[in-house]
This record gives C-alpha cells, sequence and structure tokens, in this order.
C-alpha cells in the first residue's frame, strides 16, 4: 500500500512520466535539432552572461549543465530554455557585490550560496501554493526594469570593451565615468574587436537570424588573437578554463549570510517568477497544453538546489533561447537535455580551446544581446491605452538606474500597489434607473434612457468595499439621501460588482442603517454574493436588517418594494373609505384612487 502511494506520488511530481510513454520519432527529431541549435548558441551567452555577474565564464558552462538536465524531469513547461539569463546576472552582481570581492572564492561561494537559497525560496512557493505572487510584478514594473537592466548591463561592459579596469558598479553613470576617467587608457585593439564583433552580430541577425554567429565570434576572435598575438597588444583573454564536469560542493554558510542575502534573493525569485511564468505562459497558450504554476516553481526550485551543489549560479527561463528552440522545432523540455549534453561535452574537451577568447568579444555579445531587449514600442502602448502605466514604468526604470536595483523593482511594485489602492479608495458610484422595456438599471449619467423610479434610490458601487473606500461610500449614500431625503423611502445597492467586504465596511454598513432608518428610509441589497451576504450574517447585520431586505436581483428589489407599498397604501385608503361609510359624512370628500406602483413599472418591463 505504501509503495502504491510512493508510486503515485513519484508519477505527480515527475511531470515526464505523464508525456514520454507518447515520445515519437518525429519528437526526438526535433528536440535534437532544437537543441544542437540552442547548446551551440549557449555557450558562448552564458559565459558572456556570467562575466556580468563577476564570475569566471567557465560558472556560466556549470549553469547550463545539471539545471537543465533536472527540469525536463518535472516541469510542465514544453518549451521553456533554461540557463543563466542578463538580467539575472545583474540582480545577482548588485547584491553579492556588497558582500564580497567580485573574482575572489569568497565572492564564488556568496552566488553559489545565492542559488541555494533562490531554489529553497522556490519550492517553498510552491509547497504553500503561492503562485500568486507572480501577480505583484505587473507588466509595467517589468517593462520598467526591462528598460533599465539593458543599460546597466551594457554599462557593465564598457570597460572589457575598451580595454580599461573599472570598479563593478549596478549606476550607469559611475561606470561611464570611470571610463571617461581612464579615457588616455583605452585599448586601440579591445575596441577595434569589440566594434567589429558590434556589427557581424547585428548584421547576422538582420540576414540570417538563424545563424550563430555569437559562437562564430568568439570562435573566430579566439583564432585571431592566437595568431596574431593580440594579447601582445593588450587584448585581455579568458585565459585558463578548467576542464572536466563540475565537482560536487558543500555550501557551509551562517544565518548572517542569509540575512545578508534576503534582499537579493527576493528580487531574484519574484523577476524569475514573472519570468518563468510569462514566458511558459506564451508558449502554453500557443499550442494549447496546461501549464501549472505551483509545478514550475517547484522545477525550477529543484533545479537550483541541485544545481548549487555543483557550482552552478541561479538560472531561469530565456525568452531569446526559448523562442530560438522553438522556431528551431522544439517538441518537449527533453530539448534541455540536448542542450546540456552539448555543454557537458564542451566542458569534457573544448575548454582549452577558450583560453584565447578576447574579452572584447565577450563585450560585443553582451551589448549586443542588451541593445535587441530595449523596446521602446511598448512605452507607447501604455501612453496610448492608459497614461498611468507608462508614469509607473517610467519612475521603475529610473528608480532601478539611480537607486538601486533591488530598491527600484521594490519601488515600482510599490507603485502599483498604491495606483490600484488609489482606485479601489475612489471606486465608480453610480444612481441607477430603469430602462424602459427591459429588467435593467444603469447609470442615469450616462445612459438617458434610464429613469429613476418614484420613492427608490438605486445605487452601484463597482468595487469590492473595504478600509480604504468604505467611508467614501457611506458619504455618497448619505449625501444622495440627503439630496431625495423627502423624496425617497428605500435605497438599494446594487451589489453584482461587490466582491469583498472587510469588517470596516461592515461596521460603515451598520452605521448607515442606523442613519437611515432615522429618517425611515429603508436598506435593501440586491446580487450579494453567497461569500459577501455570509460575511454579513455573522456580522449580525443581516440579521438585524432582516431577510425580507435581501434579494436576488434589482428587479426583484423594486417588486417587492413597490408591491408592499401599493398594499399598504390601499389598504389604508380602504379602512379610511370604511370609516367615512360609518361616520355618514355629510359633505363630499375627495377619494383617493388605489394605488398602483407595481402595476405601472411592470406596464415599463415588456
Amino acid at each position: 500500500m505504501q509503495m502504491n502511494r510512493a508510486l503515485l506520488w513519484l508519477k505527480d511530481k515527475l511531470t515526464i512520466l505523464r508525456w514520454l510513454p507518447g515520445y515519437s520519432r518525429e519528437d526526438f527529431s526535433g528536440d535534437l535539432k532544437s537543441g544542437a541549435t540552442v547548446g551551440v548558441i549557449e555557450i558562448p551567452q552564458a559565459m558572456a552572461y556570467a562575466v556580468i555577474a563577476g564570475l569566471s565564464p567557465i560558472y556560466g558552462l556549470y549553469g547550463s549543465l545539471i539545471p537543465l538536465l533536472i527540469y525536463p524531469l518535472l516541469g510542465t513547461s514544453r518549451h521553456l530554455a533554461l540557463g543563466i539569463v542578463a538580467t539575472d546576472m545583474i540582480i545577482i552582481a548588485s547584491g553579492a557585490s556588497l558582500i564580497a570581492e567580485p573574482g575572489t572564492d569568497q565572492y564564488v561561494s556568496v552566488v553559489l550560496l545565492l542559488t541555494l537559497f533562490v531554489g529553497v525560496v522556490h519550492l517553498s512557493l510552491s509547497l504553500m501554493r503561492m503562485g500568486w505572487l507572480v501577480n505583484l510584478l505587473s507588466k509595467p514594473v517589468i517593462y520598467g526594469f526591462m528598460i533599465a537592466a539593458p543599460l546597466i548591463i551594457g554599462a557593465s561592459q564598457l570597460g572589457n570593451f575598451f580595454g580599461v579596469e573599472t570598479e563593478r558598479s549596478q549606476y550607469v553613470g559611475n561606470l561611464v565615468m570611470q571610463v571617461v576617467q581612464h579615457f588616455d587608457q583605452i585599448n586601440t585593439m579591445s575596441v577595434a574587436i569589440g566594434s567589429i564583433g558590434l556589427v557581424f552580430l547585428y548584421t547576422v541577425k538582420k540576414v540570417f537570424p538563424m545563424f550563430p554567429g555569437a559562437f562564430v565570434l568568439i570562435a573566430g576572435g579566439g583564432v585571431a588573437v592566437w595568431a596574431l598575438n593580440f594579447q601582445q597588444m593588450g587584448v585581455n583573454v579568458i585565459g585558463d578554463v578548467p576542464s572536466g564536469l563540475p565537482s560536487f560542493h558543500l555550501h557551509e554558510f551562517t544565518l548572517h549570510d542569509i540575512r545578508q542575502l534576503i534582499p537579493t534573493a527576493t528580487t531574484l525569485v519574484l523577476v524569475q517568477l514573472m519570468s518563468v511564468m510569462s514566458i511558459g505562459k506564451t508558449f502554453a497558450n500557443k499550442y494549447k497544453y496546461p501549464l501549472n504554476a505551483n509545478r514550475e516553481f517547484f522545477a525550477i526550485g529543484i533545479s537550483n538546489v541541485l544545481g548549487s551543489f555543483f557550482q552552478s549560479p541561479p538560472i531561469s527561463g530565456s525568452f531569446s533561447r526559448t523562442a530560438v528552440s522553438e522556431q528551431a522545432g522544439r517538441r518537449t523540455a527533453l530539448s534541455n537535455i540536448v542542450v546540456a549534453v552539448i555543454i557537458g561535452l564542451t566542458l569534457l574537451f573544448l575548454t582549452p580551446l577558450f583560453y584565447f577568447i578576447p574579452i572584447p568579444a565577450l563585450a560585443a555579445i553582451i551589448i549586443a544581446a542588451t541593445i535587441s531587449m530595449i523596446d521602446l514600442r511598448q512605452i507607447k502602448y501604455f501612453f496610448r491605452t492608459k497614461r498611468e502605466d507608462a508614469y509607473i514604468a517610467i519612475f521603475t526604470a529610473l528608480s532601478v538606474l539611480f537607486i538601486g536595483i533591488q530598491e527600484g523593482i521594490l519601488l515600482g511594485i510599490g507603485a502599483s500597489l498604491f495606483a490600484v489602492l488609489y482606485h479601489s479608495s475612489r471606486p465608480n458610484m453610480s444612481v441607477l434607473g430603469h430602462v424602459r422595456g427591459s429588467r435593467e438599471f444603469r447609470d442615469v449619467q450616462r445612459n438617458p434612457n434610464a429613469t429613476p423610479i418614484e420613492e427608490i434610490l438605486i445605487l452601484r458601487f463597482d468595487t469590492s468595499i473595504a478600509f480604504n473606500n468604505a467611508e467614501i461610500i457611506k458619504d455618497f449614500i448619505i449625501q444622495k439621501s440627503e439630496e431625495r431625503n423627502k423624496k425617497i423611502r428605500a435605497i438599494i445597492i446594487d451589489a453584482k460588482s461587490i466582491n469583498d467586504l472587510d469588517t470596516t465596511a461592515v461596521e460603515v454598513f451598520q452605521s448607515v442603517v442606523e442613519t437611515l432608518e432615522k429618517w425611515e428610509i429603508e436598506l435593501h441589497f440586491a446580487g450579494l454574493k453567497k461569500p459577501i451576504l455570509d460575511t454579513l450574517m455573522k456580522s449580525g447585520l443581516a440579521r438585524k436588517m432582516g431577510g425580507a431586505r435581501f434579494h436576488n436581483t434589482t428587479h426583484k428589489a423594486v417588486k417587492f418594494l413597490l408591491d408592499k407599498w401599493d398594499t399598504k397604501d390601499n389598504d389604508g385608503d380602504f379602512r379610511q373609505s370604511e370609516r367615512n361609510k360609518v361616520e355618514e359624512s355629510d359633505h363630499d370628500e375627495e377619494q383617493k384612487g388605489p394605488s398602483h406602483r407595481l402595476s405601472d413599472y411592470l406596464e415599463n418591463i415588456d
């Protein structure tokens, strides 16, 4: 029995067991082709991106090995291409460099500990089913970060491009000023190699998009440095790179180390979650298969945790490599394993060839990648569609550039949440009128066919009601009641748009009910959702108001009130008429006809 449970648990976690039995020769052919294509691209990219993080290029290849073998076993995305990503590396550099000096063994240990920490956080979020955290990073915040990050990444490579020594920094102005200050030390050959590399990569991308330009650039650059002895001219090269697969490494850390890494890990996890889910959903929607957010977090978490023990920096999903992989015919996640095999063979047999790869060529690859990341069309879309989102994106970008990466992203999230709170605190509040010929009620200010019903005030609030807007809604109800105090006998709240009530809102409605009762005005609710009604029941307010004050629709609420008033008024007229007959009054008294509010209303429906 326990064995069966274990097998069921294993099958539940190992997503690969669900689709591998149906794996076909065509699938293998597509995965092999796409894996080979991405593998050739990933070698130079991974090495270049590791440099951004302040690591030796070899760690970029380590990050493209173990995690890529793990993810296909657990992930639900068939198209996600994993590896180290430029934006992640700049976040790592900004955080880890505050703890240790880049290039030192201690710095490497900090980055590997960060990989483990990030993986544990991913796993924790998965187990707690916290996929909703992705929503904290709104599109304007992500776009604002994606405006600033390429500028920081590109500026971080200016020293390598111009062949001058610069201190590592996350501030573009600081990096540019360092190059200007060392202008007399610029190496012309380094600039020449970097410039030729940029032109070559740009031309290849325009003419042959699938051609592995970056791989050819580092190979050609290495040959040129070796053949023409550019090292003697001051061109920096990668130098000795260890051969072989990464060794197993156990981390040593203290709680103090963890505390220092919390801001960096938090920022990195949020960015990775958004990246993985946005890429995954894009291709899952295109190819019509389900994507499970919590399983994705679990897969990325395990990949990072196990990768950290084999010297891998934090890994995530790469949109550019995912797109290339899909174009090359990718069918399943096994394409990642093909990439890992290519990386593994490179580590075993090709690392001696890396010695002469010029650093300016790697800088050119990074700068070319950052240029392609900047897309100003999105900011135009924001301004055209919702100007507020454009301002949030610009605010986030400026915060990242001038305050810091982690601080900028958190400020962007704060700005988005403030915007949400601001709008929810000023909700759309409408006075409704009946649309003749239907059972519909519409805003009287926007719909000329909507006519108010005599003696009834119908209100609608297009928002959930909570502490931040409850008083404003109360003031609106009281204000509209005072305007028509002598003319109305009941208020109906069309509650179809109310999705939540907190205790502050409940207390406010209690106050409103008490005020309206003094004015002899009834308060009714129409279309309340069951969770909202449950809240009112538990608070005691619904019981105090009475069940007759709650209706399924506004139409039924109106019918109930009009029928009740007609009955009451007609009974009163009948009793008065009987008293007149008994007293045998000598003078003629004008008699009122029976009330017919309900019949008049019903005539306007059909």
